[in-house]
């Protein structure tokens, strides 16, 4: 079974995302019902906004337990993407701060300009590979991908990030425990390599 269910909350373009998992011979669906999470053999949280309001609507739509139990259980691998990777965090100080999901430990902040940066922090910009993970099979160091984010996730356990970006000094752009993974940037509008990368998400047994 190769169907990825990308979750639908209303605030994420789900449009881009579901071109490119078809474009590379997967069976995308899209559902705005946990209850589709049994058809699933990978899921992809994309995500754009904030996210105090993120974390509202998936609990109000039953998103948050059902996740959790389901990856859980039966240890199916989930993407979160840019926003989504936020929302894998213990919480965040956005807004008026809201808990995550909590799949990877961890505290969502705002990036704080050390140089004169511009934030939000929007365009190309390369990730350093910290550690080995399949999400960078075929993946050269250090290539670019694209960003557009204001926060940062801020790792409690160190051996989590695996992917670096030199921004306001450094921030953790892509992260993984156990079979949640997530990524800063959007790999479905970084060209050939986000392609290559959302593929390898997509291989994970």
């Amino acid at each position: 079974m190769n169907n990825v269910l990308i979750v639908d909350y209303n605030i994420n373009n789900t449009r881009s995302i579901f071109n490119s998992v078809k474009k590379l011979g997967f069976n995308p669906f899209v559902s705005k019902s946990p209850k589709d999470l049994s058809k699933a053999s990978k899921i992809i949280l994309p995500g754009v906004g904030s996210f105090d309001v993120a974390m509202k609507i998936l609990i109000e739509n039953g998103w948050r337990e059902e996740l959790l139990s389901y990856t859980h259980k039966y240890s199916i691998p989930i993407l979160g993407i840019c926003l989504g990777m936020q929302l894998l965090s213990n919480k965040s100080s956005e807004g008026a701060g809201s808990r995550g999901l909590g799949l990877i430990n961890g505290n969502v902040s705002r990036i704080i300009p050390k140089n004169s940066e511009k934030i939000p922090h929007v365009g190309w910009n390369s990730v350093s590979q910290i550690r080995p993970s399949p999400l960078f099979n075929n993946i050269p160091d250090n290539c670019d991908f694209y960003f557009v984010h204001s926060y940062k996730f801020d790792v409690a356990i160190e051996t989590n990030a695996i992917g670096a970006t030199p921004f306001s000094g450094s921030f953790t752009s892509v992260i993984n425990h156990s079979n949640a993974y997530g990524v800063q940037f959007h790999p479905e509008k970084s060209a050939k390599f986000g392609l290559k990368l959302l593929e390898n998400f997509l291989r994970i047994n």
